[in-house]
Parts: C-alpha cells; structure tokens; sequence
C-alpha cells in the first residue's frame, strides 16, 4: 500500500476543493445566508481562550452547533464558564466542552503543564481572553488606554519611560504589551500544540475611533493609529504574526468586531446591556425613556456586532483555506441609530412612552475634549452634548430601589447599581451617544462572506437570554420589529 500523509485540515480543504462557496446557504434562526461546510471537515478539536467573555462563548455555542465537525471544545479560561450560561446550551453541546482552568498571566511553563496534563489538542485555537479595567470616576470609556496595556500585560513601563518622548512611550507601552497572548503561544509550543489557524479577535479601537475623528468607513487597510496612545491591539498582532513566521503550519485570522451583543454574565463590556437596565427600571415606575443625548446622538448611524454573527464569521474564516493570513472586520450590516432603537426599548419594556434628543441648548452639557490631536490628523475632536448621563441617572436612590423592586419580583442575580457603578453603565453612555463606528465588510465579502443579522432582532435575543441567566426582567413583548 503506497504511503499516505496524514492530512491536515487546510490539506483536506484543498485536496477535495470542497470551499464553502460552491454550498448551498443557510438559515440559523435569526442568523441569514450562513454558510455550511463540506462533510469532509470533521473531529476538529479547538481551544477557546476567554470562554466566559461574551465573544468567546459565543464563538463557542457556534462550533457546538456542529458535532461532526467540532467533537470537542476546550473552554480556556481562569474559571469555567457559569452554570446559568451553559444552561442556554442543550445537554449534547455541554457534554463536548470541557474547561481548562488556564490563568494567562502565568509564565509559559505553567501553562505549557495545564496543557499537557489535561491532553489538550487543538486544530484552531479562538483567542478572546482580554482584561478591562473600569475607568475612573469620572472619566469616559476607554479613558484609562495605558491601564489597558498594563492589565493585559501584566506589565507597566520601566521608571525611565517618563524621560521618553509621547510617541517613544507609545512605542515602549507597546513594545511590553500583550502579554496574555504571548504567554499562551509560547505555551503551545512547550506543549507541542500547533493548531491549523489562530485566530485572534481584537475590535474597533483598532481604527483609534475612541480618540476622536476618523476616516469612515473602517478598513481592514487602514493605517494604524499608533502615535497618540498604547494600543496593545498593535503589539498582538505583531506577536502573532511572528508566531506564525515561525509556525509555517499555523495560518492566522484577525477579527475585528464593533459594539458586541450577547448574553452572558459579566456584562461590562456588554454596552446595550444598561440601556435594557435603564429601559426596565424606567418602565417599572411608568414613566418615559428618556433620551440622554442631543439630535446628532439622535441621529448618528451606528453599526454592531452580535456575538454569534462573529462566531459564524469566525468559524467560517478559520476554516476556509483562501483566508488563511487575513484579517476581517465584522458588523451585522444592520445599522441601527438611536432614533429607531429607542422607540423599540420602550416597546419591548413598557414605558410610557419614549422622548427624542434634548432641542434646548440651555439644557445640554458639552463634553469638550480641548485642542487635542484627532486619528484623522485634522478637524475638531468631537464634543458629545448630553441632557444627563446613565451613570449620573444609575446613582439616584429612587432608580436603584427600582431595580431591587425588579430583582425580587423576577428573581434576578445582578445588581449593577451596587458597586462599581461607573463600570456597569459608562459604555452604556458611550452607546447612547451614538459614538460612530462604521465598519466596512467589504473585503469578508470579496472572500465569500454571506452572513447577516437585524440588529434588532439579534439584540431582542439577547435581552431574552439575560433574563433567562438572572441579568434582566422578562420582555413584555413577543418578537422585535426589523428593520425591513
């Protein structure tokens, strides 16, 4: 019998040209014009990092939708994914995940033994483990770009870096950057784990959109935006890419998402979970849901990301063989503004009723940012002009007295008004001022992306799901209306 070589799985995808584009689509519930596979992808085995975060569980609920394809999936994380999230699984995905209790701040060794005493394998490894720590008092979301850097690195600059230049500390912030992902790759070889692809999600701060005006839509060509502040997005890649250099059998992806949707327990970074938080209590003291922002909040076209939709896009870009070493923006191609959102929350909760933007310029706060330097490298900053913010609205008594009414009477576990209140509903705020992310999926569709969801709906879901983990209230209606 002549001599086989044992295949690997792009190997398998190229030998039978089985490339998803020449299968029919399909219907996922709500989830359009999927994709399907050839029957020839089969027994993969993948580690997913950050299983318990909103992207990484997703990811994760998408391949358990296939048995054939996917027989097992590591869950690697610190702790193992919450009781009440796995319950939104059925019992047959839960029984091919098992969790890998993983802490990535560890030296590569330890991990590397975790790893090799549990017998992982992986054929593609999803990377989401990612640290935020909260602003602070006062401050806006994605104030704190350098505690960025140090959470996820585990690292803060030398005692000289305050004799370096901004952009020489920029380069040094990012030079020490990304630890977490460094760690885990050099465990992957201690551990001789080399999967088929890597693929690494980053988001849209990618594009430096949190530091004032840019070029729009986003690219995946765009430059990067490195000379105003650390971005440990920029060292990642470079990390992964010279991975890769060195792994000739390992391709990489990157994905770059844009406000997630998704139901899981930790909702910081979840930014639309507030406006349901806000909505509930609004509606359980009948009064209006009032919109905190100004007409041109009102009016801004934003674009999101539901979790899943990227977890489809995800699997998609990992297995096809002509995405190998490309990076790939991703939005549900459902814009959806405040002034079509709004009237929505209202309805799904039941307020009395909703307001548009504040017209009354005597009653508008300006934030003004200063003379300060714009991603684009021209042009005033923006300058966001609110009525009241959420984090303002979450520290009156009478609002939280509310939710504990709410709580009791649905038997909820989350409390996000005690506590860390600017990290419960700062991104909240963000989202309510319509800070503009416009994502282009050009390029995923020059590639065969087909995949689509209604924000709308995709979001009705997600409220659902956190009210079956104890997040939130019941909706008081059956089905969001699309936009269509």
């Amino acid at each position: 019998m002549p001599f086989i070589p044992k295949l690997g799985l792009f190997e398998k995808t190229r030998l039978t040209k089985m490339g998803s584009e020449r299968l029919p689509l399909q219907n996922k519930g709500i989830f359009r014009n999927l994709p399907t596979f050839d029957d020839s992808i089969k027994d993969l085995t993948a580690i997913v990092t950050g299983a318990n975060g909103i992207s990484g569980f997703h990811t994760m609920r998408v391949l358990l939708e296939s048995p054939q394809r996917w027989k097992k999936v590591w869950a690697a994380s610190r702790r193992p994914p919450p009781e009440a999230m796995m319950k939104l699984l059925p019992q047959e995905q839960r029984d091919r995940v098992e969790h890998v209790a993983l802490d990535f701040m560890s030296e590569p060794e330890e991990i590397a033994k975790v790893l090799r005493d549990k017998g992982v394998s992986a054929d593609v490894v999803f990377f989401y483990s990612y640290a935020q720590p909260a602003p602070k008092p006062g401050a806006g979301a994605w104030s704190n770009a350098q505690e960025l850097v140090d959470v996820n690195c585990k690292l803060v600059l030398p005692a000289d870096q305050h004799g370096l230049s901004p952009p020489n500390r920029v380069r040094r912030a990012n030079e020490i950057a990304a630890a977490l992902l460094r760690n885990f790759l050099g465990a992957l070889a201690l551990a001789n784990i080399e999967p088929s692809r890597f693929l690494l999600q980053t988001g849209a701060k990618n594009y430096g959109l949190h530091l004032g005006t840019t070029r729009t839509p986003h690219t995946e060509s765009d430059p990067r935006v490195d000379h105003m502040e650390p971005n440990f997005y920029y060292p990642q890649e470079d990390i992964l890419f010279k991975y890769c250099a060195k792994h000739h059998n390992t391709k990489w992806n990157i994905i770059c998402p844009a406000w997630i949707i998704g139901a899981v327990n930790n909702a910081a970074m979840n930014a639309l979970h507030p406006l349901a938080v806000y909505a509930a209590v609004q509606a359980h003291k009948n009064e209006p849901l009032r919109f905190p922002g100004d007409i041109t909040a009102w009016l801004s076209v934003p674009e999101h990301s539901s979790a899943k939709l990227t977890g489809y896009l995800s699997e998609w870009a990992a297995l096809e063989d002509k995405c190998a070493d490309q990076k790939f923006n991703a939005s549900d191609g459902s814009p959806l503004p405040n002034n079509r959102l709004w009237p929505e929350l209202a309805r799904w909760y039941g307020c009395g009723g909703h307001t548009g933007p504040e017209l009354d310029e005597t009653k508008l706060t300006t934030v003004d940012p200063g003379d300060v330097p714009t991603p684009l490298g021209y042009g005033p900053p923006p300058k966001p002009r609110f009525a009241f913010t959420l984090t303002q609205w979450a520290r009156e008594p009478e609002n939280h007295e509310a939710w504990k009414e709410i709580m009791a009477k649905h038997e909820l576990d989350d409390d996000p008004f005690d506590g860390n209140v600017e990290e419960n509903f700062t991104y909240g705020d963000a989202a309510a001022w319509a800070l503009s992310v416009m994502l282009s999926t050009n390029k995923a569709r020059y590639f065969g992306w087909t995949g689509h969801v209604d924000t709308l709906e995709s979001l009705f879901l997600a409220y659902g799901e956190l009210n079956k983990i104890g997040m939130l209230p019941p909706l008081v209606v059956d089905k969001a209306n699309p936009l269509i």
